[in-house]
């Protein structure tokens, strides 16, 4: 197999056998390269990147040889995502029996890190409803769960289209089902742990047939190319599994868009292994963290307006826009009526954000509206120094956002949500809640 993910294909009920037939064991270097070491690896010496050092940034996924989700995981590591992010991600989770091998490999001169699962004893089958419901429950951060349960649904919606079943009945079969559990969630960690703006090639797509759980199955696997839908994709003279369904539901979840390569500067490159040998291609995936060219035409600018007009949206679609652009990291976001070119009623759906996150908002202004492109423009901000202090009241400790500056009398504003909950809470109106916390605050503002 191309990539052999733990597996290859397991975590669609397909069983591939690991062709280079290696015994992992730590610190042994094997005749294809790998090394293992003791958990991380080689690019202990790099500076590591800091949660969130990604936003307004591109994250290009150079996919030449393919994708997998072990590789994806490897090369985010490579590329200075601390290991210990998708271990503690890992760690929130229900799970045993298991350990990770994080080493490197050489292909072409090369060196790139791996990300290997090794089972250790027998895995529960596992079916989409009950990964999903394991998911939900977890303690795992708000974006990590997010990006995870997206990726999963991607997975067993394509499953469930090739076997013809529920969704919720899909299966991963034992070994595949805790090594797409492990890839996928270790993804979705660094992901959300980078907070950039992920743009894919077009990917590979290899010929021939594999063995599987319950047959054989062409390639490129049916699960594959269902979870590709609408994602550019060519043909290479390869026998070779070059994209794997937890590889295809990563990138296909998380791309905004597909290009040969994006309009950025680069500045850290990650590489991941594949496990096995290509005949004409080193097996790797190259990922690039870089400034788009959004945020250089914005020059010196400390933040930007992203406007976008829209005349076939409703308004339940228009407020979730406006949700999600705010969830993302949007300072404000608003709608305005408008009338469009033929006297078509429409909307502008606008949001503010500062420069880093010029790339990141413009991307999901593109994904959670039906335009199909984003106007950008630099502006000034003049604005109050803010602070949130936390104020004792009889319904309990509410946060308070006090701003000040010399613009007049401070603003004591209670934090409406914490408000909210302590006055169901206590049983009493939010009025009440609101008026105690601004009583406590006086004495700080």
């Amino acid at each position: 197999m191309g990539h052999d993910e733990k597996g290859g294909e397991d975590e669609h009920e397909h069983e591939h056998e690991h062709e280079d037939g290696h015994e992992h064991e730590d610190g042994h270097e094997h005749e294809d390269g790998h090394e293992h070491e003791d958990g991380h690896g080689r690019r202990e010496e790099r500076r590591l990147i800091g949660q969130g050092e990604g936003q307004g940034k591109i994250l290009f996924f150079d996919a030449f040889s393919g994708v997998a989700g072990d590789m994806s995981v490897a090369a985010m590591i490579d590329l200075g995502v601390p290991l210990a992010v998708i271990e503690n991600a890992l760690a929130k989770l229900p799970l045993s029996g298991f350990h990770l091998h994080v080493g490197h490999v050489r292909r072409s001169g090369i060196v790139a890190t791996t990300f290997e699962v090794h089972v250790e004893e027998s895995q529960p089958e596992r079916t989409y409803g009950s990964i999903d419901d394991m998911l939900f429950d977890s303690e795992l951060s708000h974006g990590t769960k997010n990006i995870a349960r997206r990726i999963f649904l991607k997975l067993g919606d394509a499953e469930a289209n090739v076997h013809k079943t529920a969704l919720a009945d899909v299966h991963f079969h034992e070994v595949g089902g805790v090594d797409a559990i492990v890839d996928i969630v270790g993804a979705a960690a660094a992901f959300d742990w980078l907070g950039a703006t992920v743009v894919g090639s077009p990917l590979p797509m290899g010929r021939g047939m594999v063995g599987a759980r319950h047959g054989t199955l062409p390639l490129p696997a049916p699960a594959v190319v269902d979870c590709l839908q609408g994602v550019p994709t060519y043909g290479v003279d390869l026998d070779q599994e070059l994209v794997t369904p937890t590889g295809a539901a990563i990138l296909a979840t998380m791309a905004v868009r597909f290009e040969r390569w994006p309009s950025f500067s680069p500045e850290r490159i990650g590489w991941g292994g594949g496990r096995s040998e290509l005949p004409d291609r080193p097996n790797l995936l190259r990922v690039v963290l870089g400034t788009g060219e959004a945020m250089a035409a914005l020059g010196s600018a400390s933040h930007v307006v992203i406007e976008a007009n829209v005349d076939d949206m409703n308004g339940e679609l228009a407020g979730h826009a406006l949700a999600a652009l705010l969830e993302s990291g949007a300072l404000d976001a608003w709608a305005a009526p408008i009338v469009m070119k033929k006297g078509r009623p429409g909307l502008m759906l606008s949001a503010l954000a500062t420069a880093a996150q010029a790339d990141s908002i413009a991307a999901v202004l593109l994904r959670e509206t039906s335009s199909i492109g984003v106007r950008a423009m630099p502006v000034g901000r003049v604005e109050r120094p803010r602070q949130i202090v936390e104020v004792k009241t009889p319904f309990g400790p509410i946060p308070v956002k006090i701003s000040g500056g010399p613009y007049g009398p401070p603003i004591v504003k209670p934090e409406f949500d914490a408000c909210a909950r302590a006055a169901l809470g206590a049983g009493v109106t939010v009025r009440e809640v609101l008026a105690a916390a601004l009583d406590a605050a006086k004495s700080l503002a």
